[in-house]
């Protein structure tokens, strides 16, 4: 069930509101304008220091020796990464020898969600309807329910328990005869899950803690117990009688009792390692809940990863028995690390679609900024006339719409001077062909048109040829 929400802002109080953002708009246009002429800069030396770098690197072929003759050098070789540092996770008793050890914690709760659908009134008022709804879904931090809108859902959150995510990296990862700098070590990603070996006790531990918060949340639980199943047991046979006994009789009776006793130790050991109530493992994850495939607000789980050795190509300079990043005559910095095996080129070429990629990312973010700030600074105009609604809407519309063409207009303004001074060979030549385009069309080709008016009208004045006289005439 839905919830809604209406509230009425006022003309006075509305135009104030539109004035106050004059100053947040100004500040977005310049901060578009800055982002675009920065974009331009980082995009151009980005592209020159990716070309320095695709013709200065050499291949390693063998990076499972040391060469003294590529000190210094730009390289790309593809070997295994590995490493030899235990990594632990102390809170849960966790170990692995990895290059990385992580921990994600995941809180299903109640979480609120908002759409707004705002009215304009005759005489400037502005009537805003707020929808809240609500689900139930997985995040990464709690929520704080109180805060809801809807007085049902106030308070509706809790959590069984609390954890941090936490992330441990080697620090010693060969690669190699060769060892990765830490930039390199936190590109590796080849994640798999770790096999939890959780002690009993400590599992035990967070049992009780996690019935205690549920219960203290949703009541204590009623629980259902099923009789325990004993084998039948033999009635003891006094020794003096069974040394009577044939010797096939006595061995049947020792066979019935060592059967007897197998079965006692292991329905022992599967009432000690039974699955605890509040707390499941299933694979990499811990869970905290009752029923871990129907879950319940305020459970918990934990996803637990690794990252295992593996095949990886580097692209960075050779730094003794380590690894920097190469450093292009613009100052731009360079060194990459991916996994499985690529080759130099294939390296450069994926960095320029990045490149590439990025730029344009940025030029469109850069002119919405530009055109949102517009809009904030001219937007006055449309709430003084807002006494009218339908009369605003038209003024609004064709702001919005001489906003965005001047937005427009100016960041390509703002990018072509950035390639003058970025790139001021190919802005000049880019200009001077502009310019002499204009020229042919304006001048040369006003020529040209006056050239082939005179010459249709020297056609149409002159006189006809006289006809030429037959033999027969």
């Amino acid at each position: 069930m839905a919830y809604t929400e209406t509230t009425t802002t006022g003309y006075g109080t509305r135009v104030g509101n539109s004035f106050r953002a004059i100053g947040s708009g100004f500040l977005l246009f310049v901060a578009g304008t800055a982002l675009l002429w920065w974009n331009e800069g980082r995009a151009v030396k980005t592209e020159k220091m990716l070309e320095e770098a695709g013709s200065a690197y050499v291949e390693m072929a063998n990076p499972d020796k040391k060469d003294a003759s590529l000190e210094g050098e730009l390289i790309c070789g593809t070997a295994m990464a590995t490493t030899e540092d235990s990594l632990s996770d102390a809170q849960f008793g966790i170990g692995a020898k990895a290059i990385s050890l992580r921990r994600s914690v995941e809180y299903y709760q109640w979480v609120e969600h908002s759409q707004e659908q705002k009215e304009d009134k005759l005489g400037g008022k502005e009537v805003t309807t707020t929808t809240y709804t609500y689900s139930k879904e997985w995040v990464s931090r709690p929520i704080e329910s109180s805060q809801f809108k809807d007085p049902a859902y106030q308070n509706k959150n809790t959590v069984l328990a609390t954890f941090e995510d936490d992330e441990q990296w080697a620090e010693t990862v060969k690669w190699g005869a060769y060892q990765l700098n830490e930039s390199l070590i936190h590109s590796i990603s080849s994640r798999e899950g770790v096999d939890l070996a959780i002690a009993e006790d400590l599992l035990k531990q967070f049992d009780k803690a996690t019935q205690t918060a549920y219960e203290r949340f949703y009541g204590v639980q009623q629980k259902t117990q099923q009789p325990t199943q004993q084998p039948a047991q033999q009635p003891a046979i006094p020794d003096s009688i069974k040394a009577l006994l044939p010797d096939s009789v006595k061995a049947a009776l020792d066979a019935q009792q060592a059967i007897n006793d197998s079965i006692n130790n292991a329905m022992a050991q599967a009432e000690n390692k039974k699955d605890l109530e509040y707390v499941h493992q299933a694979s990499n994850v811990l869970y905290f809940g009752r029923v871990p495939g129907s879950p319940e607000v305020g459970d918990v789980r934990i996803t637990f990863e690794k990252v295992v050795p593996a095949k990886v190509t580097v692209m960075a300079v050779v730094d003794g028995d380590t690894f920097k990043p190469f450093k292009a005559k613009n100052g731009k910095r360079f060194q990459t690390l991916v996994m499985g095996k690529k080759t130099g080129d294939e390296i450069i070429e994926d960095a320029q679609d990045a490149n590439s990629m990025w730029t344009w990312a940025l030029r469109i973010l850069g002119v919405l900024m530009v055109i949102g700030g517009l809009k904030g600074i001219f937007g006055f105009v449309e709430t003084i006339l807002k006494v009218v609604p339908f009369i605003a809407g038209i003024f609004g519309w064709g702001i919005g719409l001489v906003c965005s063409i001047i937005g427009i207009a100016w960041s390509l303004i703002v990018i072509a001077i950035a390639w003058l001074f970025y790139r001021p060979l190919l802005g000049i030549s880019l200009l001077v062909l502009a310019g002499f385009l204009v020229w042919v069309f304006a001048f040369k080709g006003k020529d040209k048109l006056k050239e082939l008016a005179a010459k249709a009208k020297n056609n149409s004045a002159a006189p006809a040829p006289a006809p030429v006289p037959t033999e027969a005439e």
